[in-house]
């Protein structure tokens, strides 16, 4: 089958090359496909065991819930919070498209770089400052580097792991899953045998449903935070990759990867002294198993933190590229990815040095939860539409077409979008604003929840006057999306 539109053919260059990925945004045709779906067991095991992971953790324990309660809280949030994200995975075999291109059924061609892609863009920028931030602070513990050189060289490795693309990030967190596996190990035995743990650090204590709820919201808004992208890397898998196997093998495998990291990582800020960065906590609990071993883990939690680094940064490549597309057409060639990378980088960069480590607890903490809030309503949408409105019939050339089928402002989309933030806000919990429902209800944030419900349903309402069976006309005679 020959690609969606002339702009978006590949580049003429052949099909395998020694190393640099072809594609960015466009369709990934049936021959390029390759790959087994427990490729994706590594991957998404990986993904969250680096500093930034454990860095999670010591998060969620700064809610204030107690230990055991905050670790409760985080299987809790990982379940919930993934069952969303492993369902987007299971798009990228179907449609060969990365995840928010998907987005411009419900949106449109111009809404979904408007609403969407901008959004997904602050995601990227967020996840990857607060990375960086870490990596500046793990190169100053480990060699003395300046912060700002630290991550500069840590943004430069991480920038060419994107530029060679999807088959390079994917055998790279392959080549850290025992690696990681084995540090992961002797950190939980070190934090949990950790005689600076509190003496009631494992006493239940009593419920406060608030923090708890702060707990949860952030774990699975983490877990949400890698919706918009989490189909980029199922993307080139078989078209006839099930969505069962593709579901089961990213839930399982970032579920357990999120409760251990970011539950070993509140245990890790227990034990650690008031007043450390969050390296040098991780650092001084890992040496208390033995001397040296603390500096062992930090230096594996690095590789998998460039290895993340690189996914947030092909990422953010990927969104700016296409809300380029959306308003001017263009060739996604190697060149504009080396450039939407180039300004991933610069973006970033500058986002850092005005954060500071200092400021990264704080920081992040609200990153998990603006993230959260903004991701909720297009997690529901999207979902609601490739399993219930549309059951994942896409026509692909008129997804790259400006005034094709899908149009270009999607107002069904934006409709259940704007009405699902209305609905949240009452519900939110931040340092600077905590609205009336969450106030009567003792400052639980019930935000996940109701973003949920009400862009579901809201979505499915305004779709019900749909002209499905013609698009479904369009999508058979085209043959190149494969659906449920």
């Amino acid at each position: 089958m020959s690609p969606p539109s002339a702009h978006h053919d590949p580049p003429a260059e052949p099909l395998q090359p020694p190393g640099i990925e072809l594609h960015s945004i466009d369709y990934v045709p049936a021959s390029e496909r390759h790959g087994s779906v427990r490729d994706l067991g590594a991957f998404w095991f990986v993904s969250s065991v680096n500093l930034t992971g454990l860095a999670t953790g010591v998060t969620t324990l700064a809610a204030g819930a107690g230990l055991v309660w905050t670790l409760l809280a985080t299987v809790t949030g990982a379940l919930f919070g993934t069952f969303f994200m492993a369902f987007h995975s299971a798009q990228g075999p179907q449609l060969g498209l990365p995840q928010l291109v998907q987005s411009r059924p419900q949106f449109g061609y111009l809404g979904a770089a408007v609403t969407v892609w901008v959004f997904a863009f602050v995601n990227y920028v967020a996840f990857n400052t607060s990375d960086a931030i870490l990596s500046g602070d793990a190169l100053q513990a480990l060699a003395g580097l300046p912060p700002d050189a630290g991550y500069f060289l840590s943004a430069s490795v991480a920038a060419v792991l994107a530029l060679f693309g999807y088959r390079w990030i994917h055998r790279v967190n392959q080549w850290l899953t025992w690696p990681l596996l084995l540090v992961m190990a002797g950190l939980t035995i070190a934090a949990g045998a950790s005689a600076a743990l509190p003496a009631d650090a494992w006493t239940l204590g009593a419920f406060r449903l608030g923090p708890f709820m702060t707990v949860f919201a952030i774990v699975a808004g983490f877990q949400l935070g890698w919706a918009p992208y989490v189909s980029d890397y199922s993307r080139y898998l078989p078209a006839d990759v099930g969505v069962r196997a593709t579901f089961w093998w990213t839930y399982l495998p970032s579920a357990l990867s999120a409760v251990w990291v970011f539950g070993l990582g509140a245990v890790m800020s227990a034990a650690a002294a008031p007043g450390l960065s969050p390296v040098e906590g991780f650092r001084a609990v890992g040496d208390g198993l033995w001397p040296g071993f603390g500096t062992l883990a930090v230096v594996a939690q690095f590789a998998g933190l460039l290895a993340v680094m690189a996914v947030n940064q092909y990422g953010g490549m990927m969104s700016l590229i296409s809300i380029v597309d959306s308003l001017r057409p263009v060739r996604p060639t190697r060149a504009l990815r080396v450039a939407g990378i180039v300004a991933m980088f610069a973006v970033v960069w500058a986002t850092a040095r005005f954060v500071g480590v200092e400021r990264f607890t704080a920081f992040y903490g609200n990153v998990l939860i603006f993230i959260g809030y903004l991701f909720t309503p297009w997690t529901a949408i999207n979902l609601v539409d490739y399993f219930f409105v549309r059951r994942g019939r896409y026509s692909i050339r008129e997804i790259f077409k400006a005034e094709g089928m899908y149009g270009r402002w999607g107002w069904r989309g934006q409709t259940a979008y704007a009405l699902a933030l209305a609905a949240m806000v009452p519900f939110m919990v931040t340092a600077p604003y905590t609205g009336p429902a969450a106030r009567a209800l003792g400052g639980i944030d019930a935000t996940i929840f109701v973003g949920l419900l009400v862009a579901g349903v809201a979505y499915q309402r305004v779709c019900r006057n749909l002209d499905l069976e013609a698009e479904w006309r369009v999508v058979e005679a085209e043959g190149l999306a494969r659906h449920r």
